[in-house]
């Protein structure tokens, strides 16, 4: 392999260096020591020399040098692991370069003049390799030789980076290099002597996790199902702990049955999985997450920047973020300062002049007649012309959209727009007006529930009348200050006054704010109507789970006690799940949809449901609700973090993480009181998920002295259920005064407060690396389930142990996995998945995993107790046409399982059927042809008819057979199907594969001498029944009941046939070999 030409010392490089071959210009050596054997003391030091120091854990035994005369320094301009590879780049040298050397009178033109030649032959391999793509593709390259050296994995696995790191082996550690690919953790070290290769797929790693054993703090912990393995003396641990969590949860989405999980587009394709792709993934999510965007959006530019801001009569410093929709701003520290700006809200983005006060400013102009001004951006001009550009392209599918029969002259306007945002004053009677009639419109549903439903000013008591009419008055002097609508400044001002309550007046519109769902209003005029009407009249589960949870939504409220507010409830549940068919409905939909309805239009709480589902909780409402197994599991983390003294006297905090589960679900309704659930709804929308687990941990904080001495789960779970009845809203305690000596209260805002507060260090990033982190672990918790229903469903059918029924699922799996990783067509394993889920469904049951022929012949070759040699491939190919009954080129795990509890486990009738049935349609067809090497067997219908009995007698086997029928006949079972007959050229195919299944037995030459034994008492049965017609191979034919008792009158054949076979034998030697005959691997476990 050509390397990029490094400098060494010579002098000093000879004593690890031996020179084997020279010229003037060039050194072909090897490292002192290799190739040894005995283990000599050179070569182990060596060894363990180039461990210690050499990043890359093993240097290459040989190499050639460019030297020049007369000069003490030189470099390495190839290396190989074999003197073969390096023999063919001397050669290339020697006629290549070598001849024209001569002619630079300057020897340090010549060595340039190599070096350039050799970097220009490495941008060539590159170009064509994974290599291009790699931020350092020269020092990539080298990389990724190394690992396909060492590893002889395909090259469709996709080599992601590696670290120098130490593996530990209890408390030896070893020092090497830990290989990262999209499918795989790989380690290879050689210490004194000692090759150690490590090879551990990301689809068995159940959970990732660093902690400190001994003196070592930042130790990464890998654990599969089997062994636990520590990582350690990383330079960067944080990034390693973040790209190995990335590509376990990437590994898994595409790999197991995720429940719905989406994976990014760009993912897809292992082979568009780079380190910088996954930092870029890292940080959309991050994005994503923070600012609460559609997760269709793509992350465009992020530029540091400084925004005005009116209300600090400052700038801000901190990050511009722009996606395809989007333009928002984050300052430096999470929460003080956000800003969400809609494109399509967006009139104009102009460029101002550049002053020493204000370096590169943007002024932004959004519809309301406000602007903003942003500083400081250092590609400004990018920036400006890319958005044009989306607003451009935005704009024009407004207009197809709305139908406008010309196209919109451009928005930008020539000259800038300078009101800014501190302006507040409406300058233009009619926009307010247009604000004023939108405000009405907004309290007019035309399901009239809010008008119906909500108790007026007038019934309310003075206090409450009073503290609602000072709420509203703050918001109305905070909208003056910070602006209203989604591109209102978010400071810690906003956060105070969501902690206090929102208005009932005001609630729904800063619902759709702060949740950006009008967004998706405006951007789908009449989708709602629309989808009403394709979805009117249709019925599915859905709808009929619907239907029963209509009731059940907000029973003691008035609005849902009638058909009025039942309609608009089941319209909403409906249209979203015919628009959303992959959710459909999932239970605690129907209480945040009827939370919704009480105040937003219908239309609007349907995208407000969308938004919640989609974007908000995503993942949470699929079929295994994984997204809310995962905060609970995140939440148990945060639980230990935060709350360190209720970890210690609770060490099992599993109980009360899944007592959080409905917390999540249902964000509190279903467990606070109505108006108390409000505000923490209010929280929600305004800080998305990190408010819930903000407020779940304080719940817990309130109550960790009683749950420290809890005797029991139930006894937990009463003193959360007692305390979170208890949280009321200020307003609740005047009307139900009547509660007021049973307990004491805990006002809503208060424990809202108290959990910004104690848990402000709760941070977006945090959460969603704990919930890359921790989806790993819920996955291959489902996929355990799925393995255990896998099972329970074979079981009833095999007489298997469960030990080897379980092994030999994961090898099945293994197989399937295989074929994902290094297939020629992965994208047909798609199809494959939803043709095996779609027989599962018919089925009533979950086949998680199949395999095509070429994998079912991989797996027979390797567990087969019929050993064929060169026949056993015709074999496979019949077996696995016999059990693809659907023809639809695809065996499921239990067909396969129940084939090999035939061969391993059933009667000796039962085997030989099975052997009958790979001889006849539909295993055998008329036209197939052998394509084994394996002649023929030569039969005769001219032997001795004789059978010599125990007792020393001797009977014909006429008799002997007549005798072995009726007894066959009497233990047959009534309702098993009868086999049809098999003719001449099928018995013929069945001789050939029992003569095939002899060869290499030390009992051979018998087992030959009783088959044709055999073979020509079958073949005179089936010439004896032709009587009274011709006799020809065509009208020739025998039954199994036939050939059965001829094979049982050869006590060798079913001495032969019964010997028993240990399937768990079997299943260990196959796991090796597994990866060694599809990959070429040899791997070798520390």
């Amino acid at each position: 392999m050509w390397i990029t030409p490094e400098e060494v010392a010579l002098k000093n490089a000879l004593k690890l260096w031996v020179t084997d071959r020279s010229n003037d210009y060039f050194l072909l050596q090897h490292r002192r020591g290799h190739g040894d054997t005995g283990g000599k003391i050179t070569g182990l030091l060596v060894g363990a020399l180039d461990t210690v120091l050499d990043s890359n854990a093993r240097a290459a035994p040989f190499r050639i040098v460019l030297h020049v005369p007369g000069s003490q320094v030189s470099w390495v301009i190839a290396s190989g692991a074999t003197i073969e590879e390096v023999q063919k780049h001397w050669k290339w040298l020697d006629q290549n370069l070598l001849p024209y050397m001569a002619v630079f009178e300057n020897k340090e033109d010549a060595a340039s003049f190599v070096q350039g030649k050799v970097k220009g032959l490495i941008a060539e391999e590159v170009l064509g390799g994974q290599a291009a793509r790699e931020d350092d593709p020269a020092r990539f390259r080298e990389d990724l030789a190394r690992f396909e050296q060492r590893f002889g994995l395909p090259q469709r696995e996709k080599l992601v980076t590696h670290y120098s790191c130490c593996c530990w082996k209890g408390r030896v550690p070893r020092q090497g290099s830990l290989y990262l690919t999209t499918n795989h953790i790989a380690f290879y070290s050689f210490l004194l002597g000692k090759e150690v290769k490590l090879l551990v797929p990301w689809a068995e790693v159940t959970q990732l996790e660093r902690v400190s054993v001994g003196l070592l703090t930042d130790v990464i912990r890998v654990h599969t199902r089997r062994k636990t393995r520590d990582f350690s003396m990383f330079l960067n641990v944080d990034e390693v702990m973040r790209v190995m969590c990335q590509l376990a949860d990437i590994a898994l989405r595409r790999l197991l049955d995720s429940g719905g999980l989406t994976l990014d587009q760009s993912l897809l394709e292992s082979t568009n999985i780079t380190k910088r792709v996954l930092e870029e993934q890292a940080l959309r999510q991050y994005v994503l997450s923070l600012f609460g965007l559609p997760r269709a959006e793509r992350l465009q530019e992020v530029m540091s920047c400084s925004v005005w801001t009116p209300h600090a009569r400052c700038h801000t410093p901190g990050t511009v973020y722009t996606t395809d929709g989007y333009l928002c701003f984050s300052s430096r520290e999470e929460g003080q300062c956000t800003l969400i700006i809609p494109l399509a809200e967006i009139l104009s983005i102009e460029k101002a002049e550049s002053t020493s006060a204000l370096p590169n400013p943007v002024i932004i102009s959004v519809r309301c007649k406000r602007a903003f001004q942003l500083i400081e951006l250092l590609h400004r001009d990018e920036l400006v012309e890319n958005i044009r550009h989306r607003l451009r392209d935005l704009h024009w599918k407004q207009n197809l959209i709305r139908g406008h029969d010309q196209r919109r002259k451009s928005t930008i306007s020539t000259t800038p727009y300078y009101t800014f945002c501190y302006d507040t004053v409406q300058s233009d009677e009619e926009d307010s007006s247009v604000i004023i009639s939108d405000k009405a419109l907004r309290h007019t549903v035309h399901t009239d529930l809010m008008s119906t439903f909500h108790p007026s000013q007038s019934d309310a008591p003075n206090k409450t009348c009073n503290m609602e009419q000072i709420r509203e008055r703050l918001w109305e002097d905070h909208f003056t200050e910070f602006g209203r609508g989604v591109h209102m400044f978010r400071t810690d001002k906003i956060r105070k006054l969501v902690a206090l309550g929102i208005p009932e007046s005001l609630r729904g519109e800063l619902w759709l704010n702060f949740s950006d769902a009008c967004s998706s209003l405006a951007a789908h005029p009449n989708y709602y109507t629309d989808l009403l009407e394709r979805c009117r009249g249709e019925t599915s589960t859905a709808t009929e789970e619907i239907e029963r949870d209509l009731h059940r939504s907000l029973p003691e409220h008035p609005a849902f006690q009638n058909e009025t507010g039942i309609s608009a409830l089941r319209r909403v549940l409906t249209a979203y799940a015919f628009r959303n068919p992959a959710i459909g409905y999932c239970q605690s939909m129907n209480i945040l949809a009827s939370v919704m309805l009480l105040y937003t239009k219908e239309e609007e709480a349907f995208w407000l449901l969308v938004t919640v589902c989609e974007r908000m909780l995503p993942d949470y409402f699929n079929r295994r609700v994984i997204g809310a197994q995962v905060d609970q599991s995140v939440f148990e983390e945060l639980i230990r973090e935060r709350l360190p003294e209720l970890s210690e006297r609770v060490p099992d905090l599993s109980p009360l993480a899944s007592a959080s589960l409905t917390w999540f679900l249902t964000l509190f309704l279903s467990v606070l009181p109505f108006r108390s659930a409000l505000c923490v709804l209010d929280c929600f929308f305004y800080h998305g998920i990190r408010a819930v687990f903000q407020i779940a941990l304080a719940v817990l904080d309130a109550n960790s002295a009683e749950l420290s001495t809890c005797s029991d789960d139930g006894h937990a779970l009463m003193i959360l259920t007692s305390f979170l009845e208890q949280v009321r809203h200020e307003e609740e305690s005047d009307v139900c005064p009547e509660d007021a000596g049973a307990s004491p209260h805990l006002n809503i805002t208060t424990l809202i407060t108290d959990a910004y507060e104690k848990f402000s260090g709760v941070m977006v990033k945090h959460v969603e690396m704990l919930r890359c982190r921790h989806r790993v672990h819920v996955l291959q918790a489902h996929e355990d389930t799925t393995k255990d229903n896998a099972l329970r469903l074979v079981t009833p059918d095999v007489s298997l142990s469960q030990e080897d029924l379980s092994e030999l699922y994961d090898l099945f799996k293994t197989e399937h996995f295989i074929s994902l990783y290094w297939g020629e067509g992965v994208c047909a394993s798609s199809s494959a998945s939803a043709s095996a889920s779609a027989s599962a469904s018919a089925a009533g049951c979950t086949e998680r995993y199949v395999v095509d022929r070429a994998q079912f012949k991989s797996l027979y070759e390797l567990l087969t107790p019929w050993s064929c040699g060169t026949h056993t491939d015709t074999v496979a190919q019949r077996a696995f046409t016999l059990l693809d009954q659907d023809r639809d080129g695809l065996v499921t795990f239990s067909q396969f399982a129940q084939m090999l509890d035939v061969l391993f486990c059933a009667e000796l009738s039962e085997k030989i059927r099975l052997l009958y049935r790979l001889h006849i349609p539909p295993a055998l067809s008329e036209d197939a042809e052998d394509s084994s090497p394996l002649k023929s067997p030569v039969l005769s219908s001219t032997r001795p008819l004789y059978v010599n009995l125990p007792n020393g007698e001797r009977k014909s086997y006429e008799e002997q057979l007549q005798q072995m029928l009726l007894d066959l006949s009497r233990g047959k079972e009534k309702n098993e199907k009868p086999l049809p007959h098999m003719n001449q050229h099928q018995f013929i195919q069945f001789c050939k594969t029992l003569y095939s299944m002899f060869q290499g037995d030390p009992d051979e030459a018998e087992l030959f001498q009783a088959i044709g034994m055999v073979a020509s008492l079958v073949l005179q049965i089936g010439e004896a029944q032709q009587s009274g017609q011709s006799r020809s191979e065509e009208h020739w034919s025998a039954s199994f009941e036939q050939i059965l008792a001829s094979l049982l009158t050869e006590q060798v054949l079913v001495n032969f046939l019964e010997r028993p076979v240990e399937l768990s034998v079997r299943i260990s030697a196959a796991k090796p070999r597994q990866y060694q005959e599809r990959a070429g691997l040899l791997m070798i476990s520390p």
